[in-house]
């Protein structure tokens, strides 16, 4: 079951991309939802379309929106956001991107994202195709493992929990969550275990980047939905960690270096969570919010 969810930085959203009336609105992260049907209740959107490429969210998604007033003017496809861009040929007024893993995939208790969950290690957000999260711990070289958790989890024992997981392959393959976390954990000096984040978070994120290959992606599907802006057209990307942060201001950055006269940024700052919306909901608190407009 499609488990809902708080949207992050909803007012900020609005503020920006619903910035005229008559919008024709793409959601490339559909997720719960929560994004896209506060848009249509808006009063401001001519049609919207949702992407997802879990097909849960997919098909919780349909039938919200069969269910709901809007379901003449909204529309939902399974498929990954890089995907679409590549054939696509629509033009939108608002764009809105939630990238990364949604709260309702920390939740699912079989799904493997989280190391607070006993579970099988898949991690794929779209589990109709590609390799399990388990497959690639116990395929991949030590190198490979240590370089992987390293760029994508930023981790520092990289070299000592890949050493670590190889060791323990050798005896059994590694397929749930708290054999990974196990591994993390004792790799870590004893010291520093019980200290935030815990020994397993890095490692967990750096193996879900690399299971659905999101910073490439992303960083590839960016020209394409600035492509996909009409004239006066926004498009606004929140990311939850600072390796998706910088791929998004980078590229916002060279589109108007590239066109200064066609293209302007809106946030010279990322846009935060407020305190308030931080004790409402704590998973805001690294939020960030960026957008840009064509002219």
């Amino acid at each position: 079951m499609y488990k809902e969810h708080i949207s992050v930085l909803l007012n900020e959203c609005e503020e920006y991309l619903l910035h005229k009336p008559d919008l024709d609105y793409l959601d490339i992260t559909f997720g719960g939802g929560g994004h896209y049907f506060s848009f249509l209740e808006s009063g401001k959107i001519k049609s919207a379309l949702g992407l997802d490429q879990d097909i849960e969210a997919y098909n919780n998604g349909k039938k919200k929106i069969e269910a709901s007033k809007f379901s003449d003017i909204a529309n939902i496809k399974h498929i990954n956001f890089g995907s679409f861009v590549k054939d696509n040929t629509l033009k939108f007024d608002s764009i809105l991107g939630d990238i990364g893993v949604s709260s309702h995939h920390f939740d699912s208790d079989e799904r493997g994202f989280s190391f607070k969950r006993e579970a099988d290690l898949d991690m794929r957000m779209n589990t109709t195709e590609g390799e399990k999260a388990s497959d690639v711990l116990n395929s991949l070289k030590e190198n490979e493992l240590a370089d992987m958790f390293y760029h994508y989890g930023e981790e520092r024992l990289s070299r000592k929990i890949a050493a670590r997981i190889v060791e323990k392959r050798r005896e059994n393959k590694i397929i749930k969550t708290s054999e990974l976390e196990e591994i993390c954990f004792l790799a870590y000096p004893k010291h520093m275990r019980h200290k935030k984040p815990h020994p397993a978070t890095r490692v967990f994120q750096a193996l879900r980047i690399y299971v659905n290959d999101e910073l490439n992606i992303l960083e590839q599907s960016i020209p394409g939905l600035l492509d996909a802006l009409k004239p006066g057209g926004r498009l606004g990307l929140i990311s939850f960690h600072s390796l998706e942060d910088r791929i998004v201001k980078h590229s916002f950055r060279k589109a108007y270096q590239n066109d200064q006269d066609k293209y302007a940024i809106l946030t010279k700052r990322p846009l935060i969570a407020t305190d308030e919306e931080v004790s409402k909901n704590p998973r805001s608190r690294s939020a960030k919010l960026r957008v840009i407009e064509k002219k």
